[in-house]
């Protein structure tokens, strides 16, 4: 069975950074497009950064210049990197993967960013 799971979630302190991982299992094919959102209680989902064919990546404009995503597609596994949090950027983050042309999700991994 085909699983999306995210690790590296956590609490940080605002200007702190964390790194997310997120990894498709169970699958011999790779995933041409990975990404990261988030969604907040009361919120809609939203895109933080996804990366797609060819390296082609796109951003949220309210995490440009802070987040980088990168991808190892040898091993089916996307990362987000995360500077200078934000107390706003405290949300749930969900992975999703783009897989023979199925959208599967992760379960969510929660970052909160608190003083």
């Amino acid at each position: 069975q085909v699983q999306v799971v995210e690790s590296g979630g956590g609490s940080v302190q605002p200007g702190g950074s964390l790194r997310l991982s997120c990894e498709v299992r169970g699958s011999i094919y790779s995933a041409n497009t990975m990404g990261w959102y988030r969604q907040s209680p009361g919120k809609e989902r939203e895109l933080v950064a996804i990366r797609g064919v060819g390296s082609n990546t796109r951003y949220g404009d309210s995490v440009l210049g802070r987040f980088t995503i990168s991808k190892d597609n040898a091993k089916n596994v996307v990362y987000l990197q995360m500077n200078n949090l934000k107390l706003e950027d405290t949300s749930v983050y969900y992975c999703k993967a783009i897989l023979r042309g199925h959208e599967l999700w992760g379960q969510g991994t929660q970052v909160t960013v608190s003083s």
